[in-house]
């Protein structure tokens, strides 16, 4: 007890004094896989709370022998390290030191590869998935205040487009250690249905706590992860008509935070906004028209953002292809309460139908506190909207700083020409562009393209390491363009990004290979499946340096975390720790998934990354040396 009430005074006693986001309390993040049969890659963790510059010692530790120290001289530069003389024939043990002021601080936590391990570049999560259902996509969380992170898992069955009817199977979503421990399964039942549109969770520490939450939309017979009953468990709202086959388009609609350390539920409220009505949910822009179907009005979003500046509030979203609503909740000593909602009410409204399959959240005005992008617009952190471009909906969407020459944050995305004129060849006249680039913070229009020309997919980001900035391309741009929009270089073969090998310049992925734009292949997964949209089921800086890990399934019963071996002079603190990042990792699951980007540029023209402005408690920043 005692120590729970110094932990508490130290957190509080941080928090107050900062002002600051409130982050998780990670660990050192060690990680080492044996990925030849003689050498074994470790790295870990620097915190963006720490100095730049901390030395490090690493420890191995053979059976139950002494520790044994590898580096000759304290490591300052990238925090990882190949080791080619351990003994793998019994339990190794690599534990990480760090130096403050020339003396070692507290070892991390160990992390021991088994004897005789197979020869394997990733960490293999075995699972318990429900018969006839698959893993797809997933989120991280520290769901248990322990400093490591810990999966949370949507493990789907049949599923289907709002656009189209039947029965699906219920949404099972699941908890899981990193060493395949099952932390709970909480059922959302036949009134929720299943598919890309339907579902969103977001883990995400709401209150403080040091233990992410996970919130989600609920209904009459979701089942917790204690095994109590949210509603009335006798309840069948799915429609037997048969345009409407399937889908849910009665009864009540709720809210719930759940504990993600247990799965129970903590607090239910009712749904904001109700689906009525039913057909309410069309208008100009985007996808024009109406339908009573269950089609548009369940096209549902969510994200989490600091809307206060120091503590993640959850905004779940309905609507984007006419009216749209976000509505922002908070939890906050075991309450949940609305914050605020933005409505657009009808179609005749600037900001209707400019949402995508997608979102993003970034502080766009530098004020320290969130906001939404939100396909075409932006809505501010206290719920008003900002502005918005008008150009539409469309399937992908990447913010970030893109363009070296301009200020600030920029928003790349294709849109979507959705007119009922439309020939097969897709072009529409005087419709608008089909990619746009525009400033996050004030909506100024830098790049128009594709102009008429229905635009389903695209990418911007750092690849090529001869133009300074970021690139982008899309379906149909002919080429890799520079954000300018100048044709500088051939179409790139993959739509997925990763930082992986050990340059700061980002790499492509798809089919399970990681690839740079100017080198072809440089790693091939043993696995292919992703959450079957063509995408891994998370890519995120799981643990280790900031380079980042990515999940695929191998199969309904295990899930595999590839992690890179390859060496880097780069120090870069955790990505987790710019606030960007970590949103874009909460809202990854989401619809469309995209991939998640920095709040700064990343590449080896670069300026030296800004310190995020965190806290984390005191007590934490010693125990995770």
């Amino acid at each position: 007890m005692k120590n729970l009430i110094l932990s508490l005074f130290f957190f509080c006693l941080a928090v107050s004094a900062s002002g600051q986001r409130v982050m998780e309390n990670l660990d050192r993040g060690v990680v080492a896989v044996r990925h030849k049969p003689n050498a074994v890659f470790i790295s870990w963790r620097v915190l963006a709370t720490e100095p730049e510059n901390l030395p490090f010692n690493l420890y191995r530790t053979t059976g139950s022998g002494k520790p044994v120290k590898l580096n000759p001289h304290p490591i300052t530069g990238g925090t990882n390290f190949t080791d080619t003389k351990a003994d793998l024939t019994q339990n190794t043990a690599y534990t990480v030191k760090a130096l403050m002021k020339g003396k070692e601080t507290t070892g991390s936590k160990p992390f021991i590869i088994p004897a005789n391990a197979p020869v394997a570049q990733y960490l293999s999560i075995p699972l318990k998935t429900p018969a006839g259902y698959r893993p797809h996509d997933a989120s991280a969380g520290d769901l248990d205040g322990d400093g490591q992170y810990e999966l949370v898992l949507h493990q789907v069955g049949k599923g289907l487009d709002n656009s189209f009817n039947g029965y699906t199977d219920k949404p099972i979503i699941q908890a899981y250690k990193f060493d395949g421990t099952l932390l709970w399964t909480i059922d959302l039942g036949r009134n929720i249905r299943e598919g890309e549109h339907y579902t969103q969770f977001i883990v995400i520490d709401m209150d403080g706590d040091g233990k992410a939450e996970v919130a989600m939309k609920t209904a009459d017979g979701t089942i917790d992860g204690k095994g109590q009953v949210i509603g009335d468990s006798t309840k069948d709202y799915r429609s037997k008509q048969p345009n409407t086959l399937g889908k849910v388009l009665d009864g009540p609609e709720f809210f719930t935070v759940f504990d993600g350390q247990t799965g129970a539920a903590l607090a239910t409220t009712d749904y904001i906004p109700s689906r009525y009505p039913t057909d309410g949910w069309g208008g100009p822009g985007g996808n024009g028209g109406n339908d009573n179907s269950g089609n548009r009005v369940d096209r549902f979003l969510a994200c989490a953002a600091y809307l206060d500046g120091k503590l993640p509030s959850v905004v779940m979203c309905r609507g984007y292809y006419g009216r749209t609503v976000l509505a922002a909740w908070d939890y906050r000593d075991g309450k949940l309460t609305s914050r605020w909602v933005f409505d657009t009410k009808d179609g005749n409204n600037p900001f209707s139908g400019q949402g995508n399959h997608n979102l993003t959240v970034a502080d766009v005005d530098d004020d320290g506190k969130d906001e939404i992008v939100y396909g075409a617009m932006v809505v501010d952190d206290n719920g008003k909207g900002m502005f918005s471009t008008g150009f539409r909906h469309g399937d992908a969407l990447h913010v970030s700083d893109l363009d070296l020459e301009r200020p600030g944050l920029e928003v790349f995305g294709p849109h979507e020409i959705e007119d009922h004129s439309k020939g097969d060849s897709g072009y529409v006249k005087d419709a608008g562009p089909g990619v746009a680039v525009y400033s996050a913070r004030t909506g100024e229009v830098h790049f128009e393209g594709a102009i008429d020309t229905d635009v389903g997919a695209g990418v911007a980001e750092n690849i090529d390491p001869d133009n300074p900035g970021a690139e982008m391309w899309w379906s149909g741009s002919e080429g890799l363009h520079s954000m300018k929009g100048t044709r500088i270089g051939p179409t790139p073969a993959a739509s997925w990004l990763i930082w992986w090998d050990g340059d700061l310049t980002r790499e492509l992925m798809g089919g399970g290979k990681v690839s740079k734009y100017k080198g072809g292949t440089i790693f091939t997964a043993s696995e292919e499946r992703g959450n079957g949209r063509g995408s891994p089921n998370l890519t995120a800086d799981l643990f280790g340096d900031w380079r980042e890990e990515f999940i695929l399934s191998a199969g309904p019963s295990e899930l595999r975390v590839y992690t890179t071996v390859i060496p880097t002079h780069h120090r870069l603190y955790t990505l987790m720790h710019d606030p960007q990042y970590r949103l874009s990792i909460a809202w990854q699951n989401v619809a469309y998934n995209q991939p998640p980007h920095l709040s700064f540029y990343l590449g080896e023209d670069m300026k030296k990354a800004p310190t995020p402005k965190i806290a984390v408690p005191k007590e934490a920043e010693t125990s995770n040396q």
